[in-house]
């Protein structure tokens, strides 16, 4: 890219609204990701180095901001494996060969306590400094039910909080948490990013790669998208170990 399309970028974003999008390198947060670039928004996208087993995910978050021409991009460390307590956090196995109706039963232990509500806060604190009203986060409510800090009253709620605890919202500048695919299946994901461009070979899913990075093909994260490109019809184009297949059909 040239000096002269460098500044013709900053130029088009100053134009634009700014929004902080949380962008973990997942398949979800690269749809938001490119959602809130068709909405107009000039993105500042936050990830998190968390301790997170899968940290090859932030690998892929600097490569979408870098194929989608992302001009602000943090990367902030916040220790979780202090606590522990989650699969993804902890000396804990990451579940395989699940069926739906075992991702379905209770709070998975891929869950990180409080993660969503801590992602928030930070993006919420930027967001005040960028005098930005608008958050997008990746959650799902479908194919994530599980997770307490993916529905739809978690999001709502807090965006209440938000409002009330800021300078901005006492000040009449209302946040609002955009979660563009909370209703929307992961098929209809894939589908929404493949329409606005997003190449989901930069993106990782899985909760338990090898040391070279690839998918193990067999934990929940795997299974749900494995399901879904083969639903879409195309091809999934992430590294996954020899012989990864979805049992979900």
């Amino acid at each position: 890219m040239t000096a002269s399309s460098d500044n013709n970028i900053d130029i088009l974003n100053r134009s634009k609204r700014p929004a902080v999008v949380l962008l973990s390198g997942g398949l979800d947060s690269a749809t938001v990701l490119a959602v809130a670039q068709d909405e107009g928004y000039a993105v500042h996208a936050l990830s998190f180095d968390y301790g997170q087993r899968h940290g090859i995910e932030l690998m892929c978050a600097k490569a979408l901001v870098k194929d989608r021409q992302v001009r602000d991009h943090v990367t902030l460390a916040i220790d979780l494996r202090k606590f522990g307590g989650s699969a993804l956090t902890d000396d804990i196995d990451v579940p395989k060969d699940r069926d739906e109706a075992a991702m379905g039963a209770d709070i998975p232990i891929t869950y990180v306590p409080a993660r969503n509500t801590i992602f928030l806060s930070y993006a919420l604190a930027w967001a005040e400094i960028l005098e930005a009203d608008d958050i997008f986060i990746g959650v799902n409510a479908l194919d994530y039910s599980g997770y307490p800090d993916c529905r739809p009253e978690y999001i709502a709620a807090y965006q209440t909080m938000a409002n009330l605890a800021t300078k901005a919202g006492v000040e009449g500048h209302r946040l609002t948490v955009h979660t563009p695919l909370i209703d929307m299946s992961k098929a209809e994901i894939i589908r929404k990013g493949l329409d606005l461009g997003v190449n989901y070979a930069l993106t990782h899913s899985c909760y338990d790669p090898d040391q070279r990075g690839r998918a193990c093909g067999r934990c929940d994260s795997c299974q749900l998208r494995l399901r879904a490109f083969a639903e879409v019809g195309v091809p999934d184009p992430a590294a996954y170990q020899d012989g990864a297949t979805s049992v979900l059909g």
